[in-house]
């Protein structure tokens, strides 16, 4: 399997997603639904069996309906995907909630609705909300230096040469300071390892900054300290450049509430909003639902369970590893990120529990980086009027998602949240963009 340290690719519109053998659909209020009660599994943990019927409320043509499940089935029978978990929320009810396929192939385990997958960069909007709430609480101004904060960050520099033989680079001081703002968006020049330019993969490799994904034997403290000492990409606010800005930020919520990330998503985001399956490192009654994490090679998908050639191991969420990526590092089920999306939809509340302002909201579901490309909120993208030709998703929708084929999008004139989730390393399946156009034909 090759590393998984590359395995952080950059999203693109509404990204990739998945499908496989069916459970049971329900139209219940996701208001008052826990995660807990999602799970189609009897009290030993087996399949509970499952239903051909579709209780839809009337949010979606039942026929139109079906041709998205027979799609998602088609994938699986054709080998694109293993399996996937398929979830649509409208209007604030769960209108659609189906497994297909199977957890892993090499057990032929099927795939059930509250089954636990890797989200990678899923974890950056969470991050965005945590850092949000700060900001509500007037801990920092959004263009305040990040050097005011982490002063690791103060004097950065940006490459001017490059040196492939040995990764020496040369630098210069930069002309602005990397500001708050420009970590949400990611404009503050930060690359990615492994999935950066040539130059950054390199430079990070050789100074052990690493992506996020399943990193051992380190903490965030001591690795983003190691990052502000080495250049930028170029200088900040100047373009988009897909990196680890987020982790950076991930760790200006550590310092400025006094806790670790983990502990800040428990405490402030997962308890609240009771995304009871979401975490860094899964709790040992959680970890037998841990979806296998598979690889696409010369057409055919395998399960690995072994260490890498980057030395990351694929099923790093039954560890307890202690590197809380705010930009790559959680894991958790459609119902989970569901509810997190649900209280955007719904202005910063859900449940009765208010974690942002309705002013808040609309501005992090505002673009903040002009012409520069993709448009971007604080934490999505987002649908703008230069956009909007390219997908039926409506003005104010707004989406990401992860390296292992995990997709979501939430669109706010059509009260709907879309997620469709499946693990693929390396995954050529455009079911992104197929899921996406299935379920808008699909709408009433």
């Amino acid at each position: 399997m090759p590393p998984l340290r590359s395995a952080l690719r950059p999203a693109t519109k509404f990204l990739r997603p998945l499908g496989v053998a069916l459970t049971t659909t329900f139209a219940l209020s996701i208001i008052a639904l826990p995660a807990v009660a999602q799970s189609n599994r009897g009290s030993n943990g087996a399949s509970n069996g499952a239903s051909n019927g579709t209780s839809n409320g009337g949010a979606f043509d039942a026929t139109r309906l079906a041709r998205l499940d027979s799609t998602v089935q088609r994938m699986v029978t054709d080998q694109r995907i293993p399996g996937a978990v398929v979830m649509l929320v409208r209007d604030g009810k769960i209108a659609h909630h189906k497994a297909f396929g199977v957890r892993d192939l090499g057990t032929k385990a099927p795939m059930q609705r509250d089954d636990i997958f890797r989200m990678a960069s899923q974890t950056k909007a969470i991050t965005s909300l945590a850092a949000m709430m700060l900001w509500e609480d007037g801990r920092f101004q959004l263009d305040d230096p990040v050097g005011n904060y982490l002063p690791e960050f103060k004097q950065m520099k940006v490459l001017t040469k490059f040196n492939a033989a040995d990764s020496s680079y040369e630098a210069k001081p930069t002309l602005r300071r990397i500001t708050i703002r420009q970590l949400f968006t990611h404009t503050s020049g930060l690359d990615y390892p492994s999935i950066g330019s040539e130059e950054f993969r390199a430079i990070y490799a050789k100074a052990g900054v690493p992506s996020g994904i399943g990193t051992d034997g380190a903490v965030l403290a001591d690795k983003m300290r190691v990052l502000a000492t080495l250049p930028l990409k170029h200088e900040p606010g100047e373009r988009f450049t897909y990196g680890l800005s987020v982790d950076v930020l991930g760790r200006l919520v550590e310092v400025l509430s006094g806790v670790p990330l983990d502990q800040f998503f428990r405490t402030r985001i997962f308890v609240p909003l009771k995304m009871n399956d979401t975490w860094f490192a899964l709790p040992s009654d959680k970890q037998s639902r841990l979806v296998a994490l598979h690889q696409e090679k010369d057409g055919k998908l395998t399960a690995s369970h072994s260490v890498d050639g980057g030395g990351v191991d694929p099923d790093y969420p039954n560890r307890g590893i202690k590197y809380f990526s705010g930009g790559a590092g959680l894991s958790g089920t459609t119902a989970d990120y569901a509810r997190f999306l649900q209280l955007f939809l719904n202005g910063g509340e859900l449940d009765g529990v208010r974690l942002l302002s309705r002013k808040t909201v609309d501005m992090m579901l505002t673009n903040q980086i002009g012409a520069l490309q993709p448009a971007f909120g604080l934490g999505f993208a987002v649908e703008t009027p230069q956009n909007d030709y390219a997908s039926p998703a409506a003005l104010g929708s707004f989406w990401w998602g992860g390296a292992f084929a995990t997709t979501y999008w939430a669109d706010p004139k059509e009260h709907l949240v879309a997620l469709i989730y499946t693990n693929i390393y390396g995954s050529t399946a455009r079911t992104g963009d197929i899921f996406r156009t299935l379920v808008y034909s699909a709408l009433k």
